[in-house]
Formats: structure tokens, C-alpha cells, sequence
């Protein structure tokens, strides 16, 4: 197409996604984004590649979208609109995984992971969390204050869980935390995706043989078995491992410290969650804060194989889709004040673990662990404050995992 038949005045209105949210309420989504929603709910923006696929931020075109064949999960297709440049150099590098397939190759990835990961497996899990949880806290009250809640609660506990499931050492954590961040910086160069991505192959793929030799009751072990039989490579093992490794921990661990801040900032829901003795309660909560807070802060990020109309839209194949969930948990056609936190509002059908066939496979394992976590912490805790002032937190901007760096808190 010839640079005369192309209207400059749209490519320059065109916004530029991500969007910055606002220090004013920075548990919310960015505002220019909630605007755009608001007109209509899909729209072009501009990536870092300079592509301009379309930002779904309505509710049900979400879960429209999500359940519909011609939307693919495949990075390969043509117009996938990549998080950054990192993950763009380290894809053909990347073999097929449950993250990157459709249809029945998905499926069989999937069936891979639904065992450990069933409601009846993780509920029978309950005591050993609750262990967990009760001894990060008993060191933290016998600590000095103020306290950091991240390094001493919000992180260890999930990646104690995601270790203890998969049959990963914990004592290795901190190395594999180290590189599950580059796979969350959303401003890696392709030269730290790509170490980051070898770093952890190469520590599953140690880890796969090692299961092969020394078997035990883990997701790795099932993992090696499936490489021994031959119904997946050691690459694909490995991959799979890794993408439930980083899964595992790194959301679960900035829903804690989050939906931590959250509850301090909102003390009428704190106590309510504080002061009740139903389990119903406390697991409405946790869906509550999982609809508020948006942790996936970029999107998932889909590709069209074939054309779709919808909201009155001509969605074309080979045209990427970013699915901002925040944003459809916050959208006014289905939610009423979307921006209040209201832990006795009925939020089980909220977008917080994705919709659809690629739903998060790990969200039982993650709702025990916030129901866990947060009941425990404001009953033992109950006079639980902010050390700092709130315009002093630092929030995590600059990944693709949205989050405090630190929680500085008192008693």
C-alpha cells in the first residue's frame, strides 16, 4: 500500500499499550484504558513492534473471545502480538508446551497437569499450607518490626507449595526466582530472555533425569515418566515444568502481597475478612480481590486464524488480541461500582484466572493458598499496618506481573 492511501490522523490516535496506571489508585486499571472501554470494547493500540492489535477490554467479548476456535494461543501464527522483544527471540527456541498449543495438542499438554491440580488433590493439601503459613507468621511476630510481608510471607509460602508439588529442592529457590524474573521483566533484551529461558531449561532438564533414575510423588516425576514412555521430549518436559514453576509462584506470591495492601487500604473489608468465622466468607473474599487486583498487568496475548465478527468489530485472521483481564473485571456492563472493593460481592465468575479452554490449570492450588494466607494473616496479625506511608510503595511497573516490590509492615 502506497504511504498516500495510508490516513496518517487514525495511525496518530492510535494509543500505546501497556497504558500506565495511576499513582492515585494504583490497584486500578489505567485510566486511559478504562476510557477507551468505555466508547467500546475493543480497540487498536500500538505495541512495542509498532503492530496495532486490538485491546479487548469488555467483559463479554472476553469470554466470547476466549471460547472461540479461531483464537489462537500459538506464537508462531503470524501477528501474535509478543509481549516484548524478549519473548519474541526466544520463541522458536521454545519447544510446543500447554502455554503455546491449541486444540487437542493442548489438551494433551494439559491432561499432563490435571491430576496434582484437582480440587479433591489440592483441598487434601490444606494442613500443610496452613503449616506453612502459621510459621512464616510465628517468625515474623518474633522478629524485629517493621517487616517486609513479600520476603517474609508473600513469596516463600507459594514457592514452598510449587516446589513441594513439582519435587523442585526449595534450597534452589532463590536461583530459579532469579530467572523466572527475566521471564517477567516486561523490558528484557533478548539477550536476558534467552538466558534466563537456558538457565531454567537446563535446571529442569537436570532435574527431569534426575526423576528418571530417582522417582517420586511429584509433577516432575510424572513429567520424566511421560519422557520415558516417549509421549513427550526431555525439551517439552522441561518447558512444561518451567511454565508451572514461574506460574506457581510468581502470581500467587503478588496476589498476597497486593491483595495485603489492598485489605490495609480498605480497613472496613479488613475486618470483615478479619472478624468472621465462615469459609464461604473468606472464599468469596479471596474471588473479591482476585477481581479487583490485576495481576497479568500486559494482557494475554492471542492471534486470530480466522475472521471473527463481534461487538459490531471485523476481527481479520493473522490480527493479534490482548485480552486485559483487570479490564474486564472492572468493566461497568457487568460489575456494578467496579471500583469498590466489596468482599461480600458475589465475584466467583470474575476473569482473574483467564476463561476458556487455557484457563489457568493451577487456579484451585492458587484460591486454597490466598484463602489460607490471607485469613490466617489479618486473625494473627489483627492490628496489621502499613510502615510506610502508601505513596512510598513501590509498585511493579515494569513487569509483565503486576505488584509491590516490597510490603514494609507493623503492628
Amino acid at each position: 500500500m502506497s504511504e498516500a492511501l495510508i490516513d496518517t490522523s487514525a495511525v496518530a490516535e492510535i494509543p500505546e499499550y501497556p497504558m500506565l496506571r495511576s499513582g492515585a489508585c494504583p490497584f486500578a486499571p489505567p485510566p486511559e484504558a478504562m476510557e477507551l472501554g468505555k466508547v467500546k470494547p475493543l480497540n487498536r493500540v500500538r505495541i512495542w513492534d509498532g503492530s496495532t492489535p486490538w485491546l479487548v477490554t469488555g467483559y463479554a467479548e472476553f469470554k466470547a473471545l476466549m471460547s472461540d476456535p479461531k483464537v489462537s494461543v500459538d506464537h508462531h501464527v503470524e501477528g501474535f502480538p509478543d509481549w516484548n522483544a524478549g519473548m519474541r527471540a526466544i520463541k522458536d527456541s521454545r519447544p510446543k508446551s500447554l502455554f503455546t498449543t491449541d486444540g487437542e495438542e493442548h489438551s494433551r499438554f494439559r491432561r499432563m497437569l490435571t491430576k496434582p491440580f484437582t480440587f479433591k488433590r489440592v483441598d487434601a493439601l490444606r494442613p500443610v499450607i496452613q503449616q506453612i503459613t502459621d510459621e512464616h507468621i510465628d517468625r515474623i511476630l518474633a522478629g524485629p518490626k517493621p517487616v517486609d510481608l513479600v520476603e517474609g510471607l508473600a513469596l516463600p509460602v507459594p514457592t514452598m507449595m510449587i516446589s513441594e508439588m513439582l519435587g523442585v529442592p526449595y534450597g534452589d529457590h532463590e536461583f530459579f526466582q532469579k530467572h523466572a524474573a527475566v521471564n517477567v521483566d516486561r523490558f528484557a533484551t533478548p539477550e536476558q530472555a534467552a538466558a534466563g529461558r537456558a538457565g531454567l531449561a537446563k535446571y529442569l532438564i537436570d532435574l527431569i533425569n534426575l526423576k528418571l533414575d530417582e522417582p517420586g510423588e511429584d509433577v516432575v516425576s510424572d513429567i520424566a515418566e511421560r519422557v520415558r514412555s516417549g509421549e513427550i521430549t526431555i525439551l517439552e518436559g522441561a518447558q512444561l515444568g518451567t511454565g508451572v514453576l514461574i506460574a506457581g509462584h510468581e502470581t500467587s506470591a503478588n496476589m498476597i502481597s497486593l491483595g495485603t495492601l489492598a485489605l490495609l487500604e480498605n480497613p472496613e473489608q479488613f475486618a470483615l475478612l478479619r472478624d468472621t468465622e465462615d469459609p464461604k466468607v473468606v472464599a468469596n473474599a479471596v474471588e473479591e480481590l482476585l477481581r479487583y487486583l490485576g495481576i497479568i498487568q500486559n494482557g494475554q496475548r492471542r492471534v486470530a486464524v480466522g475472521d471473527i465478527e463481534i461487538a459490531g468489530e471485523t476481527i481479520r485472521a493473522g490480527e493479534g488480541l490482548i485480552f486485559d483481564l483487570s479490564l474486564g473485571n472492572w468493566d461497568e456492563k457487568a460489575w456494578e461500582t467496579p471500583e469498590k472493593l466489596d468482599l461480600t460481592r458475589p465475584a466467583s465468575h470474575h476473569l482473574g484466572f483467564g476463561f476458556g479452554p487455557h484457563q489457568c490449570v493451577g487456579q484451585q492450588l492458587a484460591r486454597v493458598e490466598l484463602q489460607i494466607v490471607f485469613r490466617t494473616l489479618v486473625r494473627r496479625i489483627p492490628t496489621l499496618r502499613l510502615a510506610i506511608p502508601f505513596d512510598k510503595v513501590e509498585f511493579k511497573h515494569d513487569r509483565l506481573a503486576y505488584g509491590v516490590y516490597e510490603l514494609p509492615v507493623t503492628w
